[in-house]
């Protein structure tokens, strides 16, 4: 499975991702999880199978969502209490949720 977490700049959701490597190595999950920016999305989601979006970005969550689901992808908006708290935990079992829905 491959994630991304989307966010202004890429730049402070990656100690984010950095929890979720952590998460999913220690649940024995294979997945790849990268940040980017919002400008990044469109390539991103076509190579992805899961968005994330970051609260400070909410305001594109729908169109994003509507664009993820045109491609059979999913997407996703982060609990700001789980990102604000670094909990990659959380935020890992939203993804496979979110990717065991489809």
């Amino acid at each position: 499975m491959k994630i991304f977490l989307c966010c202004a700049a890429g730049m402070s959701t990656s100690m984010l991702v950095t929890k979720m490597e952590k998460a999913a190595e220690d649940k024995g999950i294979d997945c790849r999880i990268s940040a980017h920016s919002i400008a990044e999305f469109d390539e991103c989601i076509v190579e992805c199978d899961v968005c994330l979006v970051a609260p400070q970005v909410k305001f594109k969550y729908e169109d994003f969502k509507h664009e993820a689901e045109a491609i059979g992808k999913c997407c996703g908006l982060i609990d700001m209490m789980s990102y604000g708290m670094l909990n990659g935990d959380a935020v890992l079992t939203q993804a496979i949720d979110l990717y065991e829905s489809r």
